[in-house]
């Protein structure tokens, strides 16, 4: 069954959860009247990205998420609509940098699963791993609309994760993300660049579905590139939103292409069928 995928990317206010969380239900109802059955909002998008020592202070429960935006959008919704947005977890006193997949209905509000970055950039302009901790687990949910998998950010340029993801059965692989602006000097932005270059690659290779929603505006002098995409699972560019401003783009995600790109390009299911001699082989190495 096809269906629509909304990707928002717009400019939070930092350390404004409760405004933030206004503005994240106001685009959720704008995409369902345009006919999107799945919402995918950037990383930390909640609070803003760059709160270092503030993570604490704006963090939240995926129980107090979810409450908070089912009072904002409870009473407005007549159908079901999913939402996937990035926020600034508190688990029992640990942190964590986190995207939670909200399926949305008439009836109320429900956690299909909850999904921690694994890879916490530290270098550069970042510092994650100093305010939070490491997720364990990988993104992989059962949902309405298929088997779908959340990435975020830094977690998709690893190749390890899509390709994990995909051999755990997902068709769809969501990456919120909060990306500055780096390499100006061509005619793209280079990181910009390197995403599109990565979703395509990756949907190539496993037959997947990509959709990215980034952060756009500026934190401490820091701008955020925009950009969301939607990619196809034969590496085409289905949608792709304007760097660098607030824009909420859609597209249509037909499962059927998944089993078409698979069957033409098998490289997946080459890949499951030589997986026990890929784990003896990574049981081996050494780093």
């Amino acid at each position: 069954m096809a269906f629509k995928v909304a990707c928002a990317q717009f400019a939070p206010l930092k350390a404004e959860v409760e405004k933030n969380l206004d503005t994240i239900c106001e685009i959720v109802v704008q995409a369902q009247s345009e006919g999107a059955d799945l919402v995918l909002l950037p990383e930390a998008c909640t609070s803003g990205y760059f709160l270092e020592g503030g993570v604490l202070e704006s963090s939240l429960t995926s129980t107090q998420l979810l409450a908070a935006i089912w009072k904002r959008i409870g009473k407005q919704l007549h159908e079901t609509i999913d939402v996937v947005l990035g926020f600034y977890e508190n688990h029992d006193g640990t942190l964590y940098n986190s995207s939670a997949y909200i399926e949305l209905s008439p009836d109320g509000p429900r956690l299909v699963g909850n999904y921690r970055k694994f890879f916490l950039p530290t270098y550069g302009v970042f510092d994650e791993e100093r305010f939070v901790s490491r997720g364990r687990d990988l993104g992989v949910f059962d949902t309405r609309l298929g088997k779908i998998a959340v990435l975020i950010c830094e977690d998709v340029w690893h190749g390890v994760l899509p390709t994990l993801c995909a051999v755990n059965g997902a068709q769809l692989i969501l990456v919120p993300a909060a990306s500055p602006g780096r390499g100006f000097g061509g005619t793209d932005v280079e990181n910009h660049d390197r995403y599109r270059r990565l979703f395509r690659s990756i949907s190539e290779e496993h037959g997947v579905f990509c959709a990215s929603a980034q952060l756009c505006g500026f934190e401490g002098g820091k701008g955020f590139i925009g950009g969301s995409m939607i990619v196809d699972p034969f590496g085409k560019v289905l949608a792709e939103g304007p760097v660098a401003e607030e824009h909420l783009l859609i597209a249509e995600i037909d499962p059927y292409l998944v089993a078409i790109s698979r069957a033409q390009s098998p490289l997946l299911s080459d890949l499951q069928s030589a997986w026990e001699d890929i784990r003896r082989l990574v049981a081996k190495s050494e780093f």
